[in-house]
């Protein structure tokens, strides 16, 4: 089972990470919720930092827009994942540029999309 990290995971219903959270669990993933207010989202305990995840990730999808992610990048880093997703509106060509550099494969693309498809 590949674990996967949501950084920017949200409880609201009508946001994209909230509906990749359902997609990854529906497919079989095993999901790492990240967000500054704690929590649960659908029963599932949320990490406040990318850094207090304890388990390897595999794959690292974004949901945070450029400015606030810039803070968070070196523990994104820090994961140590395959590959990191930034979803549309999470784009940053310096950003990407630092996590290419740590040897960690970046896609420009949509976890939706990439579930719906079967290229996940």
């Amino acid at each position: 089972m590949e674990n996967v990290a949501i950084i920017g995971a949200s409880p609201k219903e009508d946001r994209y990470s909230n509906r990749a959270q359902k997609m990854l669990v529906t497919h079989g993933y095993r999901i790492f919720p990240v967000t500054p207010s704690g929590g649960t989202i659908d029963g599932e305990n949320c990490y406040l930092s990318a850094s207090d995840i304890a388990e390897k990730i595999d794959t690292v999808t974004l949901y945070v827009g450029p400015k606030h992610l810039a803070g968070s990048i070196d523990q994104i880093i820090g994961l140590k994942p395959k590959r990191v997703i930034f979803n549309p509106g999470t784009e940053d060509s310096q950003l990407m540029k630092k996590v290419q550099t740590a040897g960690i494969e970046v896609l420009e693309a949509c976890t939706l999309v990439l579930l719906a498809t079967n290229q996940f």
